[in-house]
């Protein structure tokens, strides 16, 4: 769901164009950040669900930590206090909802393959809604989030460069290639969401 939780924050930033598109971007991935730490660290891992390949819709997590419910929820709550604190509450609650937003696409994705508690304490059963079952429809979904997130992202890029053509005729200035930037920015976002798409493919995430 990796192009899903990019095209997602795109889409946040084509609502809430204050918020640093990089500060997006890196919340929506903050949850797979911390999965490779500990990956690296010998604590967590992956695998094949269906014990062959890693290709698309195949890939199953030992992640007890970084993709448990509660662990995610308290990365998503440090992440909110650290967003705002520099931005404010509202940026601190879209960056904190950004960071679980990647627990959520996750649990719809994955088999049930996600612990409850952090180090799957009380050994609950793991949780997962398994759409990676039919493979067509998650990448379906992707592909949505991919378009959906790229368009918002346009329309608002386009809003904040008539405004600045707006403000530069006031002043008396020629207007700026504000416009013609915006839409090269916009289809290299939309490249780079593509681009992710097709690489989950060979991921298999």
């Amino acid at each position: 769901m990796l192009a899903g939780q990019f095209g997602l924050a795109a889409a946040v930033k084509g609502r809430e164009p204050q918020v640093p598109l990089w500060a997006l971007m890196l919340a929506s991935q903050l949850l797979t950040i911390v999965f490779l730490a500990l990956y690296a660290l010998g604590i967590e891992g992956y695998g094949s669900a269906t014990g062959g390949g890693l290709g698309y819709g195949e890939l199953s997590l030992n992640a007890d930590y970084s993709y448990s419910l509660v662990g995610a929820l308290i990365i998503s709550l440090l992440a909110f206090i650290v967003a705002a604190t520099a931005w404010g509450r509202r940026n601190g609650l879209i960056i904190g909802f950004l960071v679980f937003s990647n627990w959520l696409l996750v649990f719809l994705v994955h088999r049930a393959d996600l612990a409850v508690l952090p180090g799957d304490a009380g050994d609950l059963p793991h949780i997962g809604l398994g759409l990676w079952n039919v493979p067509w429809l998650a990448a379906l979904l992707e592909l949505v989030f991919v378009l959906a997130g790229s368009y918002l992202y346009y329309h608002q890029a386009m809003r904040t460069a008539v405004r600045a053509e707006r403000a530069d005729t006031k002043e008396g200035k020629p207007p700026g290639n504000y416009r013609q930037q915006s839409l090269v920015a916009s289809l290299l976002l939309f490249v780079l969401l593509l681009g992710t798409l097709a690489a989950n493919f060979f991921l298999g995430y």
